[in-house]
């Protein structure tokens, strides 16, 4: 290749590069780290784990405490069976269905976790300690009405016959079970604030 060839060449190519570099970029900015504003995502997912673990707890309270007043110790997940079984739950033996009544409750647990934790998280993140758990118990005292008295008390019999949940429950065990559940949600609070992980840039201390 001759030398003025050659040149001509580079002096192209070196052109093509600068109107390359001046073109302006027109493409939507890379989403940042930690992402602006409430991450939803991970409020879901906390919920869903703190509602599970509330509804272990409740369960466990439940256990321990049936004895003490003469019931069997899964007394009220039998009871809770008898929204899909009816009244036959109430005769269900420790084995596979008592399982899946534990699996139930604790999925139950999940999803009631998710809208104790959005509500706390979205509305009352900035209160105070002493009127977090104030409203955290006013909150599990509201999910007990309204399960047991706006939505079960006309469910049940309507597809079952009976209202057996409502009927068999001491009030004052179903309210403090809601109880046991949102004061462990509001323990488990401190844990499920958002802290991303920031990685240092390459080369700093």
């Amino acid at each position: 290749m001759k030398r003025d060839e050659r040149d001509r060449l580079v002096q192209e190519h070196v052109e093509a590069i600068r109107k390359l570099e001046a073109a302006p970029i027109d493409e939507a900015p890379a989403a940042g780290w930690p992402p602006d504003g409430y991450y939803m995502l991970w409020h879901i997912l906390v919920g869903m784990m703190l509602g599970s673990i509330g509804a272990l707890v409740s369960l466990a309270a439940n256990v321990i405490g049936a004895p003490l007043f003469g019931e069997r110790p899964l007394q009220l997940i039998r009871v809770y069976l008898t929204f899909p079984m009816g009244e036959r739950a109430l005769d269900a033996e420790q084995g596979m269905v008592v399982f899946v009544g534990c699996t139930l409750y604790l999925v139950t647990g999940a999803l009631y976790g998710v809208f104790f934790h959005l509500l706390m998280s979205l509305f009352f993140s900035e209160a105070t300690r002493s009127k977090r758990f104030l409203i955290g118990s006013l909150v599990g005292l509201g999910l007990w009405i309204v399960n047991f008295y706006l939505i079960l008390s006309w469910l049940q019999p309507l597809l079952l016959g009976d209202n057996w949940i409502v009927r068999l429950v001491p009030f004052w065990v179903a309210a403090l079970t809601h109880l046991a559940f949102a004061w462990t949600m509001l323990a488990g609070e401190l844990w499920g604030q958002f802290e991303p992980y920031r990685r240092h840039p390459r080369g700093e201390a």
